[in-house]
């Protein structure tokens, strides 16, 4: 088995220890005992995984973030494809997004999962197995969960599933109700996903992309789950229940702003009297006061003729003001009707010129 003999043993170490608590309570041989322990073991690797299981939920949302930038950076060098990925570099690095961190918890588990599958393998063929022992494997081999062994998949023969104890019929209804229930809640969790936690008021390629991942995942499950033993859909059936839990919780507790989960999230706190409404109109009557109109600047003929419009707070004085003319007003009258009157300015006379000629 060469270097992944340290996976085997990690996966076999733990189902023994699991399989020894749960034979104070279930007969060691059963399916049961077997079962739990394989099961506890997705729960143990899944809280081992949480914190990257935030990592990848604040990647998540980077990244639909940046998708009109990331687009923007496309339809610019369209035809630089390095200058393109040097500026998705830049991109990524200026704001701290790593795109694989939303498959980190996919990528952490990954070589779990195939350690136990590869441990189901050889105790099918009898064999041991990391730290199992093989009166363990006798005991593994030929446990039955709902008449299916744990060894046993959707493609072996009549025969294979006799020499450990089970029928066809009995092996190929467990394991098509698992690919079923592994299928569909893969697929309620990408829904889930798609319609409460993400901001619909930005359509980007990433929500195409997670849309057409809604229907590939549970396709790739219904194909390759036949050729999974039973531990294994156990192993899968149970990571996928607890994403989807997990998931419920997070969109509930910690919606993406601007998606129907946080919409329905501040509603809650609403009626709870946690969140009370912004003071709207309170802003807008700060943010825009009423001015004081200021009385517009007359000249001074206007003020003499009654050419401005008497004021509310002047009352009768000012009309009465405004009626009487000005006895300043009278010279002006009177001189019009007589004759005009020489200007002051007006040139006088031409006076000779003295004669400089004469003093000299």
């Amino acid at each position: 088995m060469g270097i992944f003999n340290p996976l085997y043993d990690a996966v076999s170490w733990i189902i023994v220890q699991f399989h020894s608590l749960y034979s104070l309570v279930f007969d060691k041989d059963s399916g049961w005992a077997w079962g739990l322990s394989i099961i506890s073991l997705v729960i143990l690797i899944r809280i081992c995984l949480i914190p990257l299981f935030v990592k990848q939920i604040k990647s998540t949302r980077n990244m639909q973030a940046l998708q009109p930038k990331m687009k923007a950076i496309q339809e610019r060098y369209k035809s630089d494809k390095q200058r393109q990925s040097e500026e998705m570099m830049k991109l990524y690095k200026e704001t701290g997004t790593n795109p694989l961190s939303s498959c980190l918890p996919i990528l952490a588990q990954s070589p779990f999962f195939f350690s136990l599958y590869h441990v189901l393998s050889y105790i099918a063929q009898g064999k041991e197995v990391g730290v199992l022992t093989q009166t363990q494997v006798n005991s593994a081999q030929h446990a039955h969960i709902f008449g299916a062994p744990l060894s046993a998949k959707f493609t072996d023969s009549a025969a294979t599933l006799q020499a450990l104890g089970a029928t066809l019929v009995d092996v190929r209804v467990v394991t098509v109700i698992m690919i079923v229930l592994m299928s569909a809640s893969q697929f309620y969790t990408q829904r889930q996903l798609m319609t409460k936690n993400v901001d619909m008021t930005v359509k980007t390629p990433f929500m195409q992309q997670q849309k057409m991942l809604m229907y590939v995942f549970p396709i790739m499950f219904a194909i390759f789950g036949i050729n999974f033993p039973v531990g294994v859909l156990i192993y899968w059936l149970t990571t996928n229940v607890w994403t989807m839990g997990q998931q419920m919780f997070v969109i509930r507790r910690n919606p993406t702003p601007g998606s129907l989960a946080f919409k329905e999230r501040q509603e809650r706190l609403k009626a709870a009297g946690k969140l009370k409404d912004e003071p709207v109109k309170a802003e807008v009557a700060d943010a825009a006061p009423v001015k004081r109109a200021q009385p517009k600047r007359q000249t001074k003929s206007q003020r003499q003729t009654g050419g401005a419009q008497p004021s509310a707070a002047g009352g009768g004085a000012a009309k009465k003001a405004a009626a009487t003319p000005p006895a300043s007003t009278a010279p002006a009258a009177d001189a019009k009707s007589s004759k005009p009157q020489p200007s002051k300015a007006q040139p006088s006379k031409a006076q000779p010129k003295p004669n400089l000629s004469k003093k000299k």
